[in-house]
């Protein structure tokens, strides 16, 4: 990978992971027209999970952390469908973010942020989109979060 964003990856101290292998039936992303759909990413980078509810097992600050952890899962895979060339991407389109947590815990668009900051970070201003953050009873695995995203390519 080489070029302006992997310049700002590297600038920010970032190693994408490889694209993570899918769990289950279905495909980790799909190419229609100019537009990568990207299966959701869980928090799992390496051998690193980040598990639990939200708001009774495990706090804010964790599940911040396992938003940017879906986050790179979400580039490894965006890097993979478009071959390595990431300045391909014109725009992060959307953001789909879950998070496994208590009934009252209600600070998810905080807990998004750890992913949709990351996007603005690597990709400046093409990296803002449009999003959505809700709370899950459960997710797979106990994984604290997942997002799911849409990228525009030329």
């Amino acid at each position: 990978m080489a070029g302006r964003i992997a310049a700002r990856l590297q600038e920010l101290g970032i190693t994408l992971p490889d694209a993570p292998k899918p769990v289950a039936n279905y495909v980790p992303f799909v190419i229609t027209g100019n537009l990568v759909f990207i299966s959701g990413q869980v928090s799992a980078i390496g051998g690193d999970k980040y598990l639990g509810k939200v708001g009774s097992e495990v706090d804010i600050n964790h599940a911040i952390s396992a938003a940017r952890a879906c986050a790179l899962a979400i580039l490894g895979q965006l890097n993979a469908a478009l071959e390595g060339d990431l300045d391909r991407v014109t725009r992060c389109v959307k953001l789909g973010g879950f998070v496994n947590c208590s009934a009252d815990f209600d600070q998810q668009p905080a807990v998004i942020n750890g992913a949709s900051d990351l996007m603005v970070d690597v990709f400046g201003e093409v990296g803002a989109h449009a999003r959505f953050a809700v709370g899950a009873p459960n997710l797979p695995f106990n994984f604290s979060v997942e997002i799911d995203a849409v990228f525009e390519f030329s």
